[in-house]
């Protein structure tokens, strides 16, 4: 096969629109799930020979991801600056050197980043499915609110393991996002020093934001589908007498005063 031939083939799968380049980038996120699922189980178990190579065989498969990307990728240096690209690069070198212990395996938690790929999938899945485009507002919603979660608190794990006793695996950075998030505030684990109140500062303000963003679309959906008569427009606010688009008078469907 030559370089041509595997550019293309490249090409068709990570762009394509065939059945088969579908279930290849679907079994990419899958990949990317088994991952991050990996980096939480593993913040529980110490350093072994069995984790090591699981570690060195992630590494592997993440640097072919990101070579193919590349390769079929046309802006390149775009590319290659993206956060998410560095992040994966870091990520996986961590799992190519675990003879460095400790001093490089708390990158490995940056992998989580890679949950904002999950939007490509929210992409295809609406592309795909009836059901998800009916539904998007709130898939979005929940999608936006899980992956802020677990990308700070792998933030968390990554700037305080080590240094915070509090902080001893992923499920203390997680309980800590979440009572963040939830402006619970238990007290009983703390981010000391300017820099970790700043961040709790963020994940509340940013976190109760998407929090209420999702109880708002799970109560009432920000548009409802009507096809406008005149111009087509088919998603208008759920109060609306008349089409943004065109002005034609609408006789939207609605339960009333209660």
């Amino acid at each position: 096969m030559t370089a041509s031939d595997l550019q293309a083939r490249l090409r068709e799968l990570y762009c394509g629109s065939t059945r088969r380049a579908q279930a290849f980038r679907y079994g990419l996120i899958i990949f990317d799930l088994v991952t991050v699922t990996f980096v939480i189980v593993t913040s529980f178990v110490p350093a072994n020979p069995a984790i090591e190579i699981a570690d060195m065989a992630f590494g592997v498969l993440i640097l072919a991801d990101l070579a193919a990307r590349l390769v079929v990728e046309r802006r390149r240096l775009r590319f290659l600056a993206s956060p998410v690209t560095l992040a994966d690069l870091a990520a996986s070198i961590s799992f190519l050197l675990p003879i460095a212990g400790e001093g490089l395996g708390f990158l490995r938690v940056v992998r989580t980043i890679r949950l904002l790929h999950t939007y490509e999938l929210m992409g295809r899945l609406k592309t795909d499915h009836a059901f998800f485009r009916e539904h998007e507002h709130v898939f979005l919603a929940t999608v936006n609110l899980l992956v802020f979660l677990f990308v700070m608190t792998g933030l968390i794990y990554a700037t305080q393991y080590r240094t915070n006793p509090d902080i001893g695996n992923y499920a203390d950075a997680l309980y800590f996002t979440v009572t963040a998030l939830t402006t619970t505030g238990f007290g009983d684990i703390t981010l000391p020093g300017v820099g970790g109140r700043m961040l709790s500062v963020a994940i509340m303000i940013f976190g109760v934001t998407l929090f209420l963003r999702l109880a708002q679309v799970l109560f009432r959906p920000p548009k409802v589908r009507f096809t406008c008569p005149e111009c087509g427009l088919n998603r208008h606010d759920p109060d609306a007498v008349h089409c943004k688009h065109c002005g034609e008078t609408l006789h939207i469907e609605t339960e009333g005063a209660v």
